[in-house]
């Protein structure tokens, strides 16, 4: 068994080093093709950029733009597990798709604007705790404090955990019987809460996790836009007599604004499409508790309507773009990036 185990990762382990070979040989060959079409059949001055880019062009292109121009292909046809060798392309099935999802179940009984609904509800409630929470524990840690160098790796391991095992912890954790959040509230003479097949309790043990997962990350954007700030404004507060909170609105916030506003859009992204805590959280697959991106995923890879799930993601980018523009324009905090 021993030697066979070591033969199977043996094996594994020089197919990776071929293609890793094969990866450094076919960038060489790209940079090699290109440095010479450039420099000695166009004669451009600078051939040793365009040397040096194509790889990375030719990497985002397959990596990027090929399967956007791909997905945009699929919402407009019905492709399904039945039509999936001859599908019919066309403007009137990209029509279709649309109107299906907004007018038929995205799901099995679940309507898109209930998801949808539910899905900012999610996003609005990750992004208010991991703001405020973030911000409150940046605030305790830019303080002179003993041993602040411990408070900051325990609060940042949360983050530093793979989020699906994580999600798996969590999971375990919201057990009826053998949970421990149960053994918890059952300790102090709470009954145990149904976390996995209650509605309205698994939406809750989502949103923990999420909120435990998340803000690490919010702590340590906010950390550091606090440490970039120059002190000589908070001596200046306090020459005038301003107290802590007035620091924090009228100083704190308006210099951070240029930092917070993209982490927050980040936020508003990742928490909108955040995919491992709904799905693992949901072990019974709740429609209930589904957000847009899992409803997206099951009706892609659980009820196969290709087409439609093609031009369902389209819908959800459409509604983050709008977001983003939105809110850019609206807090104008990105000005001074732009100049």
């Amino acid at each position: 068994m021993q030697s066979l185990t070591s033969q199977i990762i043996t094996n594994s382990l020089g197919q990776v080093g071929l293609t890793v070979l094969a990866l450094v040989a076919g960038v060489v060959l790209i940079e090699l093709l290109v440095y010479l079409a450039a420099g000695k059949i166009f004669h451009a001055k600078n051939a040793l950029v365009y040397m040096l880019l194509a790889p990375a062009v030719i990497g985002l292109a397959l990596l990027i733009v090929y399967p956007i121009v791909l997905e945009l292909r699929l919402a407009f046809s019905n492709m399904s597990l039945r039509r999936f060798k001859n599908p019919d392309y066309g403007l009137a099935q990209g029509l279709d798709n649309f109107k299906l999802i907004f007018t038929e179940p995205v799901l099995k009984q679940v309507m898109f604007f209930p998801v949808f609904l539910r899905t900012i509800l999610w996003t609005g409630i990750q992004v208010v705790f991991h703001v405020t929470l973030g911000l409150g524990l940046a605030l305790l840690l830019n303080r002179k404090l003993l041993l602040k160098g411990l408070y900051k790796v325990l609060l940042v391991i949360p983050w530093a955990i793979p989020q699906v095992i994580a999600c798996l912890t969590w999971r375990g954790e919201f057990h009826f019987e053998y949970g421990f959040v149960n053994i918890l509230l059952k300790a102090v003479g709470i009954p145990g809460v149904q976390w996995k097949s209650d509605p309205f309790w698994n939406f809750v043990a989502m949103n923990i996790t999420n909120i435990w997962l998340g803000v690490p990350f919010m702590m340590v954007i906010c950390l550091g836009a606090l440490q970039s700030i120059a002190k000589e404004y908070y001596e200046a507060a306090k020459m005038d007599g301003a107290t802590g909170w007035r620091k924090l609105r009228s100083i704190s916030l308006p210099l951070m604004a240029p930092i917070l506003t993209p982490a927050v859009i980040l936020g508003v992204i990742w928490t909108f499409n955040n995919f491992n805590v709904p799905y693992f959280i949901n072990e019974n697959h709740l429609e209930t508790s589904d957000i847009l991106v899992t409803a997206l995923f099951r009706a892609a890879f659980e009820y196969n309507r290709y087409g439609f799930s093609a031009a369902f993601a389209i819908v959800i980018f459409l509604i983050l773009f709008i977001f983003s523009a939105f809110y850019i324009r609206f807090t104008g905090a990105l000005k001074s990036v732009r100049g």
